[in-house]
């Protein structure tokens, strides 16, 4: 008995938390801009932009936030100089003369994140913490690849895993100023980009 009465509030406490949840408070809170750059492990460094969405409190403290990124990178030049060089190592040529330039390969990437931000205090200044799923269409271009496997095997929908801190100020009623670095965890491609720009605020429903 001793052993139930212990392990009873465990399951009441999870259950107050789930209770926290719901979707009363999910509206349409705001709409923003962000543009950045963005380091990659295999790409350029380059322009990223992105159209977010606040879609209002899943919890207290709790935000799903929608936004739709696009970047459009050329791959590193090792990352081209290592395809160069598996290709040589495929030629069969006794007299050794012959040379291979690749060229430039673009990969275009537009991508859709679900974020989940936890506001770490409330007032001014927000600052907050998240972590989330994004889904990558990918777009590869490039002299030399076009019509074969490889533009095709660089040409794909993937899963990816972000996540990001930021903070957001308050310039007047409406308008946030919001900064954020964010880390991409995808198939083929990690990256890190840090992005700065204006969200608007909606107002409530029957507020001004």
């Amino acid at each position: 008995m001793l052993l139930l009465l212990l392990a009873a509030p465990a399951p009441a406490a999870a259950q107050g938390l789930l209770d926290q949840f719901s979707y009363e408070g999910l509206r349409l809170a705001g709409i923003g801009v962000d543009l950045g750059v963005a380091w990659s492990d295999r790409l350029e460094r380059d322009i990223s932009a992105a159209l977010r969405v606040d879609a209002g409190f899943l919890a207290p403290r709790v935000r799903p936030l929608l936004s739709l990124s696009y970047l459009r990178a050329d791959y590193a030049a090792d990352e081209i100089a290592t395809l160069e060089s598996r290709l040589r190592d495929v030629v069969s040529d006794p007299t050794n003369d012959f040379a291979i330039a690749v060229g430039p390969i673009t990969l275009t990437t537009l991508t859709l994140d679900l974020d989940l931000q936890y506001l770490l205090a409330t007032g001014p200044v927000v600052p907050y913490v998240g972590i989330g799923l994004g889904v990558h269409l990918r777009n590869a271009d490039g002299a030399a690849i076009t019509g074969t496997i490889v533009e095709d095997g660089l040409e794909a929908v993937v899963a990816a895993l972000n996540g990001s801190a930021g903070f957001e100020v308050e310039l007047a009623p409406a308008v946030r100023f919001t900064t954020e670095v964010r880390g991409i965890l995808a198939s083929g491609l990690r990256a890190v980009a840090l992005r700065g720009g204006f969200m608007y605020r909606l107002p409530r429903r029957g507020t001004p």
